[in-house]
């Protein structure tokens, strides 16, 4: 019996429309779904617990062989909604920024956006634990990411929408996760893989109904917010980022 090939997934809402056909399709056979946080599947991608993830772009530079993974990714084309900095001041006056410690993609382009775009000067914390949520008053920020940004939204005072600062800084878009593998897979089934990606995106409306929270517009997330299609401007962008956090 052929090895199933083990696929880490995030256990995000923006991931859903691209697992929706991996869960469905005949592909599933050949697969084993592993479900974590980005920046968890990154360390089982680099441990080898993982042939091939969706994980934060941030960690290729790190791994001594990458692979990109057919034509698919967690994108943005501009605001993104559920990756941003919050705060109660404008971000001239932040002062200190909490880091969202289940990401790696979003805390490079957060830190470049500091230096390079916002020029400012903050300390940085790192959260461990979602309480640092909590921290966000006065001159202190938070960066968060993923289905708690989508429901913070409504409370925060000043949002700024990473995916969206780094399209007016650049006038590219951004990719926050891309698959990835540590070591070249068969052609014919990353092709299969593809056609399991396109599958879901074929299907938005049932898969927004089927996980609506009632939080935030699904339908409008996953088909104007988040853009899943890794096209040339894309790969531009993302190489864009690759060069400057390796600097």
């Amino acid at each position: 019996m052929e090895e199933k090939i083990r696929v880490g997934i995030v256990s995000y809402l923006n991931s859903r429309p691209l697992i929706y056909g991996l869960q469905r399709l005949p592909i599933k056979d050949k697969i084993t779904l592993i479900e974590e946080y980005p920046a968890l599947l990154a360390d089982m991608l680099q441990k080898g617990n993982i042939d091939v993830g969706l994980v934060p772009v941030a960690i290729i530079p790190e791994l001594p062989q990458s692979y990109i993974c057919g034509n698919y990714c967690i994108g943005s084309v501009g605001d993104v909604a559920s990756v941003a900095l919050f705060s109660e001041v404008p971000v001239q006056q932040v002062e200190t920024i909490y880091l969202d410690y289940q990401s790696r993609s979003s805390v490079k382009l957060l830190q470049w956006l500091v230096q390079h775009y916002w020029k400012i000067n903050p300390k940085y914390v790192e959260a461990q634990n979602e309480d640092y949520i909590q921290q966000i008053r006065g001159n202190t920020a938070a960066l968060i990411i993923g289905d708690r940004a989508l429901k913070y939204r409504s409370q925060a005072q000043y949002i700024y929408d990473l995916a969206g600062e780094w399209k007016a800084a650049t006038g590219l878009p951004f990719v926050f996760a891309a698959w990835v593998s540590s070591r070249p897979l068969p052609e014919a089934f990353i092709q299969e893989f593809d056609e399991a990606n396109s599958y879901g995106l074929l299907h938005i409306d049932e898969i927004a109904q089927a996980h609506n929270n009632g939080v935030y517009d699904l339908k409008k997330y996953y088909s104007q917010d988040l853009s899943y299609e890794l096209d040339a401007e894309k790969r531009k962008g993302l190489e864009l980022f690759l060069n400057t956090i390796s600097k």
